[in-house]
């Protein structure tokens, strides 16, 4: 890729960023891992092709032009926070993603509902992913980890902080929120 090319796909991401919250390829990749889905399965959910699916994550094209499609986006996320919360079983999340797909809606992602339980509060699942899309914005996998290995002799629970969140899965990520929080 050219520079013309990386100036291109980082504006793009800036974009979604400031449009979405967060890259797509963030947004999407979490999405797969949280719903055990696939890129192509992804795509069919959302009414999108698989080149279009792949050219927003990666940042080639920044905005989602159908409204459906974002208000799907949305959909999802908020089925993803009721599946890691335990208050949907992975067969109701299948059948629920079947009727996402064939849903029709609104052209802004919103925080509504998905940040918080029935009691106002926000879910652990939503806070560590705040957490981790925060420091995955900073910087890559890698330079979090180099950077833990860095502190890790003289902070070691920084260091941990810095591995689970900022390399670590979700479910690890949830893990470690909860045995912190007392």
């Amino acid at each position: 890729m050219d520079a013309t090319q990386q100036e291109a796909t980082a504006r793009a991401r800036e974009l979604q960023r400031s449009w979405y919250g967060e890259p797509l390829g963030a947004l999407f990749r979490r999405l797969i891992d949280d719903l055990g889905l696939n890129q192509a399965r992804l795509a069919a959910v959302l009414g999108l092709s698989a080149p279009m699916l792949s050219q927003l994550m990666s940042g080639q094209r920044a905005k989602i032009g159908n409204p459906a499609v974002v208000q799907r986006v949305q959909a999802l996320q908020d089925l993803a926070g009721q599946v890691a919360d335990g208050s949907v079983s992975a067969a109701e999340a299948t059948d629920r993603m079947d009727e996402i797909k064939k849903s029709q809606g609104g052209s802004v992602l919103t925080n509504t509902g998905q940040a918080t339980t029935s009691s106002g509060a926000p879910t652990v699942r939503r806070v560590v992913r705040e957490i981790q899309s925060l420091l995955r914005s900073v910087a890559a996998a890698g330079d979090i980890i180099d950077a833990a290995d860095t502190l890790a002799p003289a902070h070691p629970e920084l260091a941990e902080f810095l591995r689970v969140y900022g390399a670590g899965r979700t479910a690890e990520a949830v893990a470690h929120y909860e045995a912190h929080q007392s």
